[in-house]
């Protein structure tokens, strides 16, 4: 039985429709449609949405001066701060790596794999960790999105400035994509779902790994919303880059215009509405901070914070358990009831429980 399992029959509380409709007006649009009534019974979320933002410690985040007042200050009240979530390490790529196969670091990814190489495997070891150094895994390596497929579920990776579906480099060659260019600020690294041979093999990658721009038509219904919609904005809208390529400002605050324009979206959303749930956090902390806690799978990405939104949320509430990015993975395979993956198996990890969810 996961955390979520209660005895079904409790009405879910209007908390996601208080939740939209204060999005919208912290952006200055009107209220969303009148949603479908929500079910009964609803214990664990069935609509997972991840938003990843770059490089930002906590301190720097979740404080009344910061730079992101709206994720800061008005979407903080709304829902969750888990004010002990880690990184797993430097740089970017190892921490999406581990939030969709909780697969460690290896020297090439912890390099950004700026040539887009095959991961030479020499054997496995506990829990699930394919041995080696290379960026693309083979397909003997697995991931949620296939737990997800193999279950009869379904997922999207929506990124933005991506253009055609699936981009990544030819096997080998160097990845052109490490630094923004003007018009096109799609970051490869930001894109864990082509670093595994098993997605890049499969039609579901032309499918299912697609520009941003196809977002907004996915959230109209429930049945068009992936039950796992993993989200990337470009280098700019993240927040990495600072100034940006386009003569933005970039950091916190062009990251900040950029979740005030679309998360009311996502809120709104009948599927969010129905039961989902709202992960923003960041891939590491800044610079090389180091972390001051032990955690399974590690947490030298440093202490970066992550906000969980759902109308299943104790909203207004602070969880000082200690997470890190394998436990996102295993919390999501909570939801979805699906076997957890690499380090989101390891023994002490915590996972999104009655700290996080009300029911």
């Amino acid at each position: 039985m996961h955390r979520w399992d209660r005895p079904a029959g409790r009405k879910l509380l209007p908390a996601a429709l208080a939740v939209a409709l204060t999005g919208l007006a912290a952006c200055g649009t009107g209220p969303p449609p009148s949603p479908s009534p929500l079910p009964t019974g609803a214990t664990k979320p069935g609509h997972v949405f991840v938003i990843n933002l770059e490089n930002k410690s906590f301190r720097d985040v979740w404080n009344d001066q910061s730079d992101a007042g709206y994720l800061s200050r008005t979407l903080r009240p709304q829902g969750v701060l888990l004010s002990r979530y880690y990184a797993i390490g430097h740089a970017s790529l190892p921490n999406y790596i581990a939030q969709i196969s909780g697969q460690g670091p290896n020297p090439a990814t912890e390099g950004d794999c700026p040539v887009y190489e095959a991961f030479n495997e020499s054997g496995t070891t506990p829990p699930g960790q394919a041995q080696g150094s290379g960026c693309v895994y083979p397909a003997s390596v697995p991931t949620v999105a296939g737990q997800l497929s193999a279950a009869g579920k379904t997922w999207k990776g929506y990124m933005e400035d991506m253009g055609a579906p699936c981009l990544h480099p030819e096997p080998g060659a160097r990845d052109s994509n490490h630094a923004a260019q003007e018009g096109e600020q799609y970051a490869t690294r930001h894109n864990p779902f082509v670093y595994f041979a098993g997605i890049t093999s499969s039609p579901e990658c032309q499918a299912n790994d697609v520009d941003f721009s196809h977002l907004d038509a996915d959230l109209k219904t429930v049945a068009t919303t992936p039950n796992l919609s993993y989200i990337s904005p470009n280098l700019c809208n993240d927040g990495h880059d600072s100034p940006c390529v386009d003569g933005r400002e970039g950091g916190l605050v062009s990251a900040d215009v950029w979740l005030r324009k679309h998360v009311p979206e996502i809120l709104a959303s009948p599927a969010y509405m129905q039961d989902g749930m709202l992960v923003i956090t960041f891939d590491e902390a800044e610079g090389k901070e180091s972390a001051d806690a032990v955690l399974p799978g590690g947490a030298a990405g440093g202490l970066i914070g992550t906000l969980v939104l759902s109308p299943l949320a104790r909203a207004g509430t602070t969880s000082d358990r200690s997470y890190n990015h394998y436990s996102l993975l295993a919390s999501i395979e909570d939801a979805f009831g699906l076997p957890y993956l690499g380090y989101a198996a390891a023994p002490g990890l915590n996972r999104f429980g009655s700290d996080v969810f009300s029911r």
